[in-house]
Order: C-alpha cells, then structure tokens, then sequence
C-alpha cells in the first residue's frame, strides 16, 4: 500500500480536476501545483502550494521551466526503503511526493489544426509533463501516477475505503497506463516533425513513422482456430472503418470475422446509393445497390 500525503498536481485537461483535488484535500492530503492549475484550484476555493513557492525558484523561459527541480524530482523518484535515498533527501530537505497528477500539453489536438504553424508545434511539446510522468511511473512502488481524468472517480473512493492509501496493484496499472500514454505523445511528435523539411514545409510521408495502436478486443481465434489473437487499432482515426465500429451483438469475432467486415464496408463505401454486399473468405460474391434498403 501507497499511503498519500502530498500529491503534485499539473493538467492541460483540466475536466473534473476540481473535484478530484477537493476530494484529496477532504483526506488531509497536502497538493503541490503549478502555473494554471494551481491558479484554477486556487479560485475554486482549494488550498494549494505553488511549486515556486515549495522548490524557492521561480517559474522561469514563459513556463518552460517550472518543475525541473530536485525537490520534485528528489521527492517523486526517492525509493522510500533506501537509506542512502532517505538520507539524501534529509541533507537537501526533499520531502516525498506520493502521487503525481498530470496531463500533457495537447499536442495532438494542435497539429490538426489547418495549415497549423511549426513554431505553434513546438510549443506545444510538454517537457516536465512527461519528466515528471515517466519519473512517477518507474517509481510506481511508491508513488501513484494518474493521467487521465476517467480515474479520479476510481481512486478517490480507493483512498476512501483504504484510509487514504492506493494498492501496490492499482499502481501497477496506472503506472502501464502511464507509459502507454507518454509513448502514443511522442509517437505524434515523431510522426509530425518527421515530415517537416527545413523550410517547414510538410510531406505527407514521414522520414519515419512510429505506429501506435491501443487493443481494441480480445478476438475468439486468429485465422484459424488453434491461433490465439487480438484486435489492434489506431486511436485517431476519423475515417468510418471496421476499426472504429462498434460490435451490437453476438459472439467474439475472429481475426476472419474482422477480414470480412472490412471488406464488406469498403466495397459498400464505393456507393453513393444504398448498397449492400455479401462477403465469404474476405472476398465479396454478391453486390447490389437500390434506393430503399
């Protein structure tokens, strides 16, 4: 068990973080923040240190350097059980930071903007975001690392009912999770900045690519039954697709049942009317289209 006392708290989303700090601060828990989510859960009536005022240097480059600091990095990477780390921390007042809530600069969202500018890009590419992140996932025996907005909920009524710890178990996993994220964030800066020449202009083929795909389910056999197999997906894609479908009923599909569908749905895509296919081994054998389905 990871028993919190003092939480750090930066966000870029900043959905349900209200209610999430309120909740840590009814505990007794002690939060750390910064720039403007410490300004956001100050005017919403929660007490907050300011990382300036906890590290005694201040947010410094337009907030590009504000948590890079050994008394938040000391107090999130500290393995508790070490005598040499505690001691470390005793010799240069650290105190330990227990959970780290953070959200990175939205990235993504940015560079699909229209004719989005280089320089827009780069500025959005979180530095201590993703520090502090990776720093709290390798340390996760220790400190819990939340980063999306879906858990607080979750583990809110975890420290309720633990008396204001968090499992080693729910650690792990948020700790995975984590990773996952910061690896899908540089993904994206990878893909874009791959395509970017020295006049900043963009080719649509990137000098590298770097896929990251989430599971999507779990499927009943591969391409043959003594196969085991999963569903992976590409998680931004807007285009209507098998991919981004949604199953209504019936058993777990196979790789085959996957194969199929798709080919069902780009060859009916191919119609501007109301057209239907028929499709057996990934090949479709029967195609008609009419006004009414």
């Amino acid at each position: 068990m990871n028993n919190i006392q003092r939480v750090l708290i930066s966000v870029s989303e900043k959905k349900g973080i209200n209610n999430f700090a309120q909740g840590l601060r009814d505990l007794g828990i002690e939060i750390l923040s910064t720039g403007g989510t410490a300004k956001q859960l100050s005017g919403g009536g929660i007490a907050v240190t300011e990382i300036a005022d906890y590290t005694g240097s201040p947010e410094i480059l337009g907030g590009r350097v504000k948590t890079l600091h050994p008394k938040i990095h000391g107090g999130i990477l500290a393995i508790r059980s070490d005598e040499k780390h505690t001691a470390h921390m005793k010799e240069n007042d650290i105190k330990p930071i227990d959970m780290v809530v953070v959200n990175l600069y939205p990235f993504e969202s940015v560079i699909k903007k229209e004719n989005v500018e280089l320089a827009e890009a780069i500025e959005n590419i979180d530095i201590g975001g993703p520090t502090m992140l990776r720093a709290a996932a390798k340390n996760y025996e220790f400190v819990t690392i939340v980063t999306d907005p879906e858990d607080y909920n979750d583990i809110l009524n975890e420290l309720e009912k633990n008396k204001g710890s968090i499992s080693s178990d729910t650690n792990l996993k948020l700790a995975i999770k984590a990773f996952s994220y910061v690896a899908r964030y540089d993904a994206a800066i990878s893909n874009f900045l791959g395509a970017v020449d020295l006049t900043g202009q963009r080719d649509k083929f990137p000098s590298s690519y770097t896929i990251y795909m989430d599971k999507k389910m779990k499927l009943r056999y591969g391409e043959n039954p003594h196969q085991q197999a999963s569903f992976y997906v590409q998680s931004d894609l807007e285009i209507p697709c098998v991919s981004n479908s949604v199953q209504l009923q019936g058993k777990e599909l196979s790789l085959n049942n996957i194969y199929d569908t798709d080919a069902a749905l780009e060859c009916v895509k191919d119609y501007n009317e109301t057209a239907c296919v028929v499709v057996k081994h990934n090949n479709p054998c029967g195609v008609a289209k009419d006004e009414r389905l």
